[in-house]
């Protein structure tokens, strides 16, 4: 009897340092996760800034064109 009640605490032991790597590990993966988020909204605010001055860039160079005189042989 006093085997298997050994057997169980060994067994106990097992499964709660099992249960620790999980939450470290867990944790790891919450905080890489967490880093790549604010990294895709860094990421989506460029290409919107971008975005908006490819935007403005093709204005001024509407406007350029179209304030430009056309050439007497046209």
């Amino acid at each position: 009897m006093h085997q298997k009640i050994r057997m169980s605490e060994d067994r106990f032991i097992e499964l709660e340092i099992k249960i620790a790597y999980q939450e470290d590990l867990l944790q790891i993966l919450n905080d890489g996760l967490s880093e790549q988020q604010q990294q895709i909204i860094r990421l989506e605010k460029t290409c919107q800034l971008l975005a908006g001055r490819i935007k403005n860039i093709a204005n001024v160079g509407e406007g350029i064109n179209q304030s430009a005189e056309i050439p007497p042989h046209y």
